[in-house]
């Protein structure tokens, strides 16, 4: 499976949000997760329906799917 592959996003899952294969994690929380300190092997230890490439697709997203900018209030 393509690593973009397992990026899925469906408007009946998490709003709409993108998520891990369909799995009901949405991406920004894996990357919470890890910038919150946590390794991915602690990751898939707590979450064991995920995967290693699961984690570097959602890394891998997010670098190719920046934040829209925003605008100044």
């Amino acid at each position: 499976m393509d690593l973009i592959e397992r990026i899925t996003i469906d408007p009946e899952i998490c709003h709409g949000k993108p998520t891990i294969r369909g799995l009901r994690y949405p991406v920004e929380t894996i990357l919470e997760l890890l910038s919150s300190g946590m390794t991915i092997e602690e990751i898939l230890a707590d979450y064991e329906d995920l995967e290693h490439e699961d984690i570097v697709a959602a890394l891998h997203y997010r670098a190719s799917h920046p934040d829209p900018p925003r605008l100044a209030a």
